[in-house]
């Protein structure tokens, strides 16, 4: 069983390194995704968020104006998943503390 264990390991680690060696470069400036327009020549809502944020929240802050005011049902709905999971997490430790005392 250790043995299968690891092998997954390794298969998995190895598939990773696969995926990751087709992301492209970071710091090419031809990239697709510095483009303006995206495939289906629609605009990128990145590049968007980037030029218009401060007009449009009046904060300094581009990641608090995306999570807030861009993306904020997508963010609220995050924050209730993760206190969701820290509620089960709780009582199920709660749970397992009283069965072992």
């Amino acid at each position: 069983m250790k043995y299968l264990k690891a092998f997954i390991m390794a298969l998995f680690a190895a598939l990773l390194i696969y995926a990751a060696s087709d992301l492209p470069y970071r710091g090419d400036p031809g990239n697709r995704m510095h483009d303006q327009r995206s495939m289906v020549d629609s605009p990128v809502a990145g590049n968007y968020y980037i030029q218009e944020a401060y007009h449009d929240a009046h904060t300094p802050n581009i990641v608090t104006v995306v999570l807030g005011d861009y993306r904020s049902i997508d963010t609220f709905g995050e924050q209730v998943v993760i206190y969701t999971a820290g509620i089960i997490t709780l009582l199920v430790l709660r749970r397992s503390r009283r069965r072992f005392s």
